[in-house]
């Protein structure tokens, strides 16, 4: 993915303290760097890590695909998602924050931007360092009263600021200004998160626009639209990362181009959510305007899984359907999925691309799987054969976190157990039941229905009963 695109073959990666030193032959490199540690990725596919700009890493994890997928995205949010978030601890954060990491490496994605809904983030960034991933992280931001972990602008601003001095803003795992944003942040909230992230040399993210329900806050706080809004208050800029940004006019538009704000697209979760991607969204004209645009993956309850590689197969496809003008293809989705994403999270001169001085960030796919035969153009290949299941090996900064498709910091089978235990006690504490769509029935029953074991038809005589009263 750099500047020429060119796909090197049979190429060797050098790489020393964390960063790409060389590429050439294997010949010429161990004689350059002789007894240096070899990953053999003979036959192999090497890309650069995956730019995830948009991922909650906490409450969604250990609820995976326990919000019903019948309810709007308001209910969705704040009936279930945010009660979640309310009841979380330290211990629940951290696991929740692992499993994301975990899951993220192995899907072939090295940087993850989590936008805020972090209500201990020292725990998520020690769950984050654990698995080796990149991130970006801060907590809760918003100073509507009556909302969980809100609080008064300054106090808000005080205790973003604290995080980033803890942090950081430069290492893997570093700090962002993080606020909730949609209409639920005051401008004073939103015009000192400019002013803090610029003083702390930082950046910053929020929540606007996914669908229309923001747009009614703004016209009543002043008449103009949300982005257009932000414009006039003067927070608007590159250093600002908006998620979602789908329900856009050309005011809008305007807006964000000339300002060089970037934005987030999480394909999956518009779809999910029912927000209406497919008739609003202005991301296509973003993108042929020159804005700076990155894919997300939102949550595990909105897009479920956090695949960059399949929001790139979405983001492409729903272009080509919709009939936008110069719609964006694969090998488009592909730059946002890396070299581009990165520029729009403002690490553009680190990662993103194979280059020469760039951060060591690989992901090493198998093509002995059935998705790479035979190899064809491997823009298409990665985007819409969807080879996420064929990462084999991930490097970060120059260390090997994934060796053949196991975690090298983290003890999965641990971190499986940790997440049922406190996936169950989240749950008690909160008094939701987790969505069941159909019963559960235990083989027990079945045989005591039917006076042996179960036969074809068994469940529907046994319709009702349950082998199970709460979330195991």
């Amino acid at each position: 993915m750099a500047p020429g695109r060119e796909v090197l073959t049979g190429t060797t990666i050098a790489v020393v303290d964390g960063r790409i030193a060389a590429l050439g032959t294997a010949e010429t490199l161990r004689g350059r760097y002789p007894g240096a540690t070899e990953l053999d990725a003979t036959g192999c596919v090497v890309t650069p890590g995956m730019i995830n700009a948009h991922q909650h890493t906490t409450a969604d994890p250990l609820t995976r695909s326990g919000i019903p997928d019948d309810i709007d995205a308001q209910s969705a949010i704040f009936d279930w998602a945010v009660p979640l978030h309310n009841a979380h601890t330290g211990g629940d954060d951290e696991i929740s924050a692992m499993l994301t990491g975990a899951e993220s490496l192995r899907r072939g994605v090295t940087t993850i931007i989590e936008p805020g809904t972090v209500a201990h983030p020292m725990r998520v960034a020690a769950g984050l360092r654990k698995t080796g991933i990149r991130a970006r992280l801060n907590g809760w931001g918003w100073d509507t009263e009556g909302l969980p972990f809100s609080a008064p602008a300054a106090e808000v601003l005080a205790r973003q600021e604290e995080i980033v001095t803890e942090l950081g803003t430069t290492g893997r795992i570093a700090a962002w200004i993080t606020l909730l944003g949609h209409d639920l942040v005051s401008d004073a909230l939103m015009q000192g998160a400019a002013e803090l992230a610029e003083r702390l040399d930082t950046r910053m993210t929020w929540h606007i626009s996914p669908g229309q329900n923001d747009i009614p806050g703004y016209a009543e706080r002043s008449g103009n639209r949300p982005v257009v809004h932000m414009h006039k208050i003067g927070v608007l800029g590159p250093r600002l990362l908006l998620g979602h940004a789908v329900w856009l006019d050309d005011d809008e538009v305007d807006a964000i181009v000339e300002t060089d704000t970037a934005v987030a697209s999480s394909p999956g979760a518009y779809l999910r959510l029912g927000q209406g991607f497919t008739r609003a969204n202005r991301h296509v004209a973003l993108i042929r305007r020159g804005a700076r645009i990155a894919l997300g993956c939102d949550s595990h309850n909105a897009n479920d899984v956090p695949d960059i590689l399949r929001a790139a197969m979405l983001f492409t496809g729903l272009s080509l359907d919709r009939g936008d003008e110069n719609p964006v293809h694969a090998h488009e989705a592909l730059a946002l999925a890396t070299i581009d994403g990165a520029r729009a999270i403002g690490l553009g001169e680190e990662i993103g691309s194979i280059e020469v001085g760039k951060a060591a960030d690989l992901v090493v796919f198998d093509t002995s799987d059935p998705v790479w035969t035979p190899r064809g153009d491997e823009a298409l290949q990665l985007v819409w054969g969807a080879p996420s299941h064929t990462v084999r090996d991930v490097v970060v900064d120059g260390e090997i976190v994934v060796r053949d498709q196991e975690l090298q910091n983290v003890d999965y089978d641990d971190l499986r157990q940790c997440a049922a235990e406190n996936s169950h006690h989240l749950l008690r504490r909160t008094g939701i039941t987790p969505f069941r769509r159909w019963p559960r029935i235990a083989a027990a029953d079945l045989e005591a229905t039917s006076g042996g074991p179960a036969a074809p038809g068994a469940e529907h005589r046994a319709a009702g009963k349950t082998g199970e009263s709460a979330c195991p």
